[in-house]
């Protein structure tokens, strides 16, 4: 692998833990909704700059192993720990500022593309990242986009615009571990090609993929198939 960019490295949030602490463990986890069995005893273990890539028919609850590591889904059973620490109601905030998560039709708002990227580092926690938006000339041509996209209204934006955008945000908040679902559903083949060169190459980054994508898949450390 090549080198990480500056931009992804994310050594500063993780300097707290051991380096052979996993970033994402689930154990025997159980999901139900309605009383269908979404996900039943699924366990996953993600080491620290793994790149892994989740696949399997529609419906077999890839997503939802997603949104289970962020919390929005309360497992019935199971355990689910971040770099060590178990997700729970007390913890999951904190843990959140460890992730960063792209679903497949990112929800920008309203306003431009530049104040909506701008907006997290209004908060207390991403305050002292703000130089990063300096960052952002380069970030937008390494994801092919046109850097006059910033002035236009988020609402305007075509859908591989958005899902590139919220890549961008994600990775200028430098969170150790991302979570991207079918990222790559709305981009070219051009645009496809640069985020896998991206991804691959941040050997610090631990990402966790749900997709389908051939070039991703031969690129990921490992495949992790729900049937």
């Amino acid at each position: 692998m090549k080198q990480t960019s500056e931009i992804t490295r994310a050594t500063a949030n993780t300097q707290q833990y051991r380096k052979d602490t996993p970033c994402i463990e689930m154990e025997d986890v159980t999901v139900r909704f309605d009383g269908k069995t979404v996900l039943e005893k699924f366990s996953l273990l993600v080491a620290r700059g793994e790149k892994v890539v989740l696949t399997g028919p529609s419906g077999r609850g890839k997503s939802t192993v997603l949104r289970s590591i962020l919390g929005f889904v309360v497992p019935e059973s199971g355990t689910i720990r971040i770099l060590g620490q178990p997700l729970s109601p007390g913890a999951i905030w904190r843990l959140r500022t460890m992730i960063g998560y792209v679903p497949q039709e990112p929800d920008l708002g309203s306003g431009s593309v530049r104040h909506w990227l701008e907006r997290p580092f209004s908060y207390r926690a991403n305050k002292e990242l703000k130089k990063n938006l300096a960052k952002l000339p380069e970030m937008f041509h390494q994801f092919l986009l046109p850097l006059d996209l910033l002035e236009k209204d988020v609402e305007t934006l075509s859908g591989g615009e958005k899902q590139r955008v919220a890549i961008v945000s994600a990775l200028l908040l430098q969170r150790p571990i991302l979570l991207l679902d079918e990222p790559t559903s709305a981009l070219d083949e051009a645009s496809r090609r640069k985020l896998t060169e991206l991804l691959c190459s941040s050997s610090d980054l631990t990402v966790l993929i749900v997709s389908h994508e051939p070039e991703l898949l031969r690129a990921a450390d490992r495949e992790v198939r729900l049937s």
